[in-house]
C-alpha cells in the first residue's frame, strides 16, 4: 500500500510512531496508523528526521484542534524551506564555478592543441 518494507514498519513501530494492532503474529493497522504512515512519508520527503515526525505527531495527539500542531509544522517547514534555499544558492554558485573552471580548462587545450599542430607544420 506504501511502498516500503516490513522492516520500515516495525522500526516505526519501535519507535513509536505507530501502534497496529496484534493478532498473534500478524499486525492489524488501524486507519488511525495509516494516516500516520503517510505523515511520516511526507515527512521524510520533505526532509524531516524521524525524531522531528515523532515530535509534531506527539503534537497531533495532544492538541485534538491541531492547531499547535499546524503552527509547529508551519514554523518546521519555514526553517526546512531557509535551508533548501541555502544549499540551492551553494549548488548554484558550485554550478558556476564548476563551468568557469570547464571553460578555462577548455580553453586551455584548444591553446596547447594549437601550439602542438604548429609544431608538427614546423617540422
Amino acid at each position: 500500500m506504501f511502498d516500503i518494507t516490513p522492516r520500515t514498519l516495525r522500526h516505526y513501530e519501535d519507535m513509536g510512531l505507530i501502534q497496529p494492532a496484534r493478532q498473534g503474529a500478524t499486525r492489524l493497522y488501524s486507519e488511525r496508523d495509516r494516516v500516520r504512515i503517510q505523515l511520516i512519508l511526507r515527512g521524510r520527503r520533505l526532509g524531516f528526521s524521524l525524531p522531528e515526525i515523532a515530535e509534531m505527531l506527539a503534537l497531533y495527539d495532544a492538541d485534538p484542534t491541531e492547531i499547535t500542531q499546524l503552527r509547529e509544522v508551519i514554523r518546521r517547514g519555514d526553517e526546512k524551506l531557509r535551508q533548501v534555499e541555502l544549499q540551492l544558492s551553494e549548488l548554484e554558485a558550485l554550478r558556476d564555478d564548476l563551468l568557469a573552471m570547464r571553460s578555462r580548462l577548455q580553453q586551455v587545450l584548444e591553446e596547447k592543441l594549437k601550439a602542438s599542430q604548429h609544431k608538427g607544420d614546423e617540422r
